[in-house]
């Protein structure tokens, strides 16, 4: 997929691509007290890979995404065949966002998605973390 970041002062502000790569982290419901009957797990990875090829890969794959207020001062790209536009900037973080709207709520319901990670480079990343994880800690 390439993008680009509008008002940003440093190259990502130019159209660029990346190979993204996109870790999820999904937890089940077993509490971990017990061994998992058969088949021993609780979520088919399969499954979840189909969820990511469908929902995400499917979006986003040979795309270019660019933002509205990009297009306005660049408005000879808006005949791009492969052309995504969306409201907000197309930032790793915007990504993971918009991901985990798409996906959020079409896991299996013995599980949740916890977390995301997404690579623009093999150094590079952002992280989501589904807040509903974690519980408030309790006032002393």
């Amino acid at each position: 997929m390439a993008h680009a970041i509008f008002g940003y002062e440093g190259p990502c502000k130019h159209i660029h691509g990346h190979s993204y790569e996109l870790h999820i982290g999904i937890t089940g419901l077993n509490d971990g007290s017990d061994y998992i009957p058969q088949p021993g797990f609780e979520v088919d990875f399969k499954d979840i890979k189909h969820l990511v090829v469908t929902e995400v890969i499917s979006y986003f794959d040979h795309k270019l995404l660019l933002s509205r207020d990009f297009l306005a001062a660049h408005p000879g790209l808006t005949t791009q065949d492969n052309l995504v536009t969306w409201d907000m900037e197309p930032s790793a973080e915007n990504l993971l966002i918009f991901i985990a709207k798409k996906i959020k709520n079409r896991v299996p319901s013995n599980a949740r998605l916890s977390y995301m990670k997404l690579y623009e480079t093999s150094n590079s990343y952002a992280e989501w973390i589904n807040q509903d994880n974690f519980i408030p800690a309790i006032p002393r």
